[in-house]
């Protein structure tokens, strides 16, 4: 089954169920407070599944815009934020707005998907494009010195709501000479009444990355380094941070 087909849209939010995105749109909020010289309206975010960041930001006041993968994502998200326009469903290097933002940010690790060098590259150069001067491109990433410190293992996820119970392998598999961890995923859904019992199979290719391979595409995509420091605060990266921030700005 292909990365965000169809059923794994349906049962996102039941598996993420547990994520704070409010405190996590805080917190992108204090980055913007810090680092931002103007006055910002206005905010793209690639890879904005089922729009929970988005909604959150929209509820700030911001004019906000989302790009996801999904068709089934972003039509959940159009439902949530009450709005069919500023959506575009396609990959993060491939989208094409006629204006450009304040702020673009890409969070739950959607910059790690892109496993490529060339994909790395033309992300960078489309935000670029995107950016007003002074703008802010804020992303979440696997860091790669905490990766190879702990290596990730098996896990089991339990889930269930009124109608379903979800059970979720995850089997990684680390490749060293690429930087690639394959996570495959085996979803078991099964409905509560009927006891009827559905099997997804998935692989996501994850990336980890480190700083000066970041900062070097970051430099030939025309952007500006800012800073760096660890996932939901502001202490410098380290051997026990999976999840790093970068804070990238338009020159």
């Amino acid at each position: 089954m292909s990365v965000f087909g169809k059923n794994y849209s349906s049962y996102y939010d039941l598996l993420y169920k547990d994520k704070d995105y409010k405190s996590e749109v805080g917190y992108i909020k204090e980055i913007i407070r810090k680092y931002s010289k103007k006055n910002c309206k206005t905010i793209l975010d690639i890879g904005c599944g089922t729009g929970k960041h988005l909604k959150c930001f929209k509820d700030a006041g911001f004019d906000v815009s989302g790009v996801d993968l999904s068709e089934n994502m972003i039509t959940e998200a159009k439902v949530l934020l009450e709005q069919n326009e500023n959506f575009e469903c396609c990959k993060a290097s491939d989208f094409k707005f006629n204006k450009k933002f304040d702020v673009i940010v890409s969070l739950f690790h959607v910059m790690s998907y892109q496993a490529e060098n060339r994909e790395l590259e033309n992300v960078f150069k489309n935000v670029h494009n995107h950016l007003e001067d002074g703008g802010l491109f804020i992303f979440d990433f696997w860091y790669g010195p905490a990766v190879l410190t702990d290596p990730p293992v098996v896990k089991i996820k339990r889930l269930e709501n009124d109608t379903i119970k979800v059970t979720r392998l995850t089997e990684p598999v680390m490749h060293a000479n690429t930087n690639i961890i394959d996570v495959n995923f085996e979803v078991l859904i099964e409905d509560q009444n009927s006891h009827k019992l559905d099997i997804i199979n998935e692989t996501h290719k994850m990336r980890y990355l480190f700083l000066p391979e970041i900062e070097q595409y970051i430099s030939n995509a025309g952007l500006k380094m800012v800073d760096s420091f660890q996932w939901m605060n502001f202490e410098k990266l380290s051997f026990d941070t999976w999840y790093g921030v970068m804070v990238v700005s338009a020159k």
